[in-house]
């Protein structure tokens, strides 16, 4: 099969595209024909230090598309279904192998592209929100890097589940392509001080809740812009800086700084239901999904570096 490869960590360059062996179906396993995957933002990451599991090393989470092979232990999918599947790794191909319990069902008719990008970004999203976000009708949330996946699929939720909506990108262009969204307040923040606008959006109250995809110095912002027991549900690391924050600000506002990890919980029963209760939802038209650009998978390198480049809003694709 052909995949995208590389042989050491970098930037977008180091990515190949070459024919490497096929992967092979466990018996808890199935074997799919990739039709879309979706760019995470730990792909991203992950290219440029992350571990060489294998090698040559296929990054990647997400994939979507046809099941050509099941396990022998397995029962709940046959050949033919489509899913969405989420692995550590391999998702840059033209065929993966996962175990059956980390794919979900598309239902008939709905796009593969799309159902390809929701089990991280909206599992993700919705957990900070919900589960440890503890996220209420009434109270405000911000949104820092609103454009991202997890930002789009965040503002959505949020708004539906009846809470004000703030959020930050890099460009006034950006934002606007997410009030239909929900987003009820954009903040730029190459042009706005992000605490500054915060508090005077809120009446200096600040906000219930703020999701961090970014990590850094956003962190600190993110701390500074909460409000009487507030929350911060800290999701990545997307800015790439080091993780020296001062906490100690929290004890005067008995506020929260918490870390969300779906890779953590995505196998158990509660995750997996919630991931395919948001992608029958999108099924639905219940919820968006965004999907900025696509590219061929012999074009990876090309797509990392516009995702690195912050212009897209919502997910890149690479299409096998």
């Amino acid at each position: 099969m052909k995949a995208a490869v590389y042989y050491e960590n970098g930037g977008p360059e180091v990515l190949r595209y070459e024919d490497v062996e096929d992967p092979t179906c466990r018996p808890k396993g199935i074997l799919v024909r990739v039709e879309a995957i979706s760019i995470e933002g730990g792909d991203v990451l992950n290219r440029f230090g992350g571990p060489l599991v294998t090698r040559p090393h296929i990054v990647g989470y997400q994939a979507a598309g046809e099941v050509i092979e099941v396990g022998e232990l397995v029962t709940e999918f046959k050949v033919g279904d489509k899913v969405a599947t989420c692995s550590p790794y391999g998702s840059h191909a033209e065929l993966r192998s996962v175990p059956a319990r980390a794919a979900w069902r598309i239902p008939d008719g709905f796009d593969v592209g799309k159902a390809s990008v929701i089990p991280v970004a909206f599992g993700t999203a919705d957990d900070c929100l919900f589960e440890f976000g503890r996220l209420q009708a009434g109270q405000t949330v911000l949104v820092q890097a609103g454009a991202s996946g997890v930002g789009v699929a965040a503002i959505q939720l949020a708004k539906r589940a009846g809470a004000r909506v703030l959020a930050t990108a890099s460009r006034d262009e950006r934002l606007a392509r997410l009030k239909p969204l929900g987003l009820d307040h954009g903040i730029n923040y190459a042009t706005s001080d992000v605490v500054t606008e915060v508090m005077r959006l809120t009446d200096n109250e600040g906000v219930d809740l703020v999701v961090d995809p970014v990590g850094g110095t956003t962190l600190e912002s993110s701390m500074r812009s909460l409000g009487y027991r507030g929350r911060v549900s800290m999701v990545g690391g997307a800015g790439r800086e080091p993780m020296t924050i001062d906490v100690s600000s929290l004890m005067g506002g008995n506020q929260v700084l918490q870390g969300v990890y779906l890779g953590a919980e995505i196998n158990g029963a509660r995750a997996n239901d919630n991931i395919q209760r948001l992608i029958n939802e999108a099924a639905a038209g219940e919820i968006e999904v965004l999907i900025d650009k696509t590219f061929p998978l012999s074009e990876a390198a090309a797509a990392h570096a516009y995702i690195e480049s912050r212009q897209a809003v919502g997910r890149v694709l690479l299409i096998p």
